[in-house]
């Protein structure tokens, strides 16, 4: 049916162009379709659809309204993203990067759920225990109650987590017994609650070895990339935001254009708000790519604490009057700057350039 589409289509004239206000998911087959014949297909967002539906005739809101505005909106403008062929190193990192952060956001709610539950019973285990950590979650799956602790008794305990090859398991036993020694009043629903709270910690177990296999999936997947080298060696951008980073662009750089243009597609860029004789105003911008903005501000708080240029360039920025969150920003892109010009000539990041070096 949708070459048959294309048929139709190519029949009404020599040249078509398209648009779609999909860039992958359901559309993929039919943007793979169009491009294997040489078709130029360009996207739109959902977003600009809405607000350019609302200069056109009607209130109404219709497929086949939404499809007339695509098609004149592609007519008129000559500022769309056109459609590639994906690679394969960089259509995998995109996947595998999606699911890991589906399985990240599982785990944060799983953990908060046993938090919650764990509270109800044990407080002040659950005040007292990092549950973000391997040991503390598999003590939960054997005990999860001040009594249970106190009958099994410290020896008993720092034994039965060393044989579970918990590191520390000697700190992990006595936290546990002070907890434990501060509470001996039995709450209702202790029973059930310490059965859930052992199943919430085997979950939580579980997604954290997904995540660990999924990272070595990215991992594997992003060193074929002709670009691993140069991305890593930015300070601050490592396996997993480098291969997000690489998800969230393309891994084309020419596709942007210019160092500016991608840090708006970022977000860490500042949109101008001028009208008549107000000038210079600057505010944040609302239209950009989430996740492309993560990267760029966790890389650039990391850079903080690796990397004495970046340190540096903080602490100005700090000194100067900007908030924490300004500050990050400001450095963030300063960084977009010195990546894309690593990307533009193919090399590694150095301290300090070469010609520097050279004199």
């Amino acid at each position: 049916e949708l070459l048959q589409l294309l048929a139709d289509v190519l029949a009404l004239g020599e040249t078509a162009t398209w648009g779609i206000d999909l860039a992958d998911g359901g559309a993929a087959l039919a943007i793979t379709l169009l491009l294997n014949h040489g078709q130029p297909v360009h996207y739109l967002s959902g977003r600009a659809i809405h607000r350019a539906s609302e200069s056109y005739r009607g209130e109404g809101k219709t497929d086949a309204k939404d499809a007339a505005v695509i098609a004149d909106q592609v007519r008129i403008r000559r500022d769309l993203h056109p459609l590639r062929i994906g690679d394969e190193t960089v259509t995998d990192p995109k996947i595998l990067t999606g699911r890991r952060m589906d399985l990240v956001a599982d785990r944060t709610r799983t953990v908060n759920r046993l938090r919650a539950q764990l509270a109800g019973i044990f407080p002040g285990l659950e005040r007292a225990l990092d549950l973000t950590n391997t040991g503390p979650l598999v003590l939960l799956t054997g005990y999860q109650t001040p009594a249970s602790l106190r009958r099994t008794g410290r020896k008993r305990l720092e034994t039965w987590l060393r044989n579970r090859k918990v590191l520390r398991a000697d700190r992990l036993a006595e936290t546990a017994l002070e907890a434990a020694g501060r509470q001996h009043t039995s709450l209702p629903g202790e029973k059930l609650t310490a059965q859930m709270v052992h199943t919430l910690a085997r979950e939580v177990l579980a997604l954290n070895r997904q995540v660990a296999e999924i990272d070595k999936a990215i991992e594997a997947r992003f060193r074929e990339h002709q670009d691993f080298e140069v991305i890593t060696s930015m300070p601050g951008l490592g396996v997993i935001l480098g291969a997000e980073f690489l998800a969230a662009t393309g891994g084309d750089m020419t596709a942007f254009g210019t160092a500016d243009r991608l840090a708006g597609f970022g977000g860490v860029a500042p949109v101008p708000r001028d009208s008549g004789k107000i000038s210079g105003n600057l505010r944040r911008p609302r239209r950009y790519n989430r996740r492309l903005q993560r990267v760029f501000y966790i890389s650039a708080l990391f850079s903080i604490r690796h990397c004495e240029d970046s340190r540096r360039f903080y602490e100005r920025k700090r000194a100067e009057g900007k908030r924490h969150i300004q500050a990050v920003l400001a450095l963030a892109r300063r960084r977009v700057n010195v990546l894309w010009a690593l990307l533009r000539d193919g090399r590694t990041y150095e301290p300090l350039p070469p010609t520097a070096l050279a004199a």
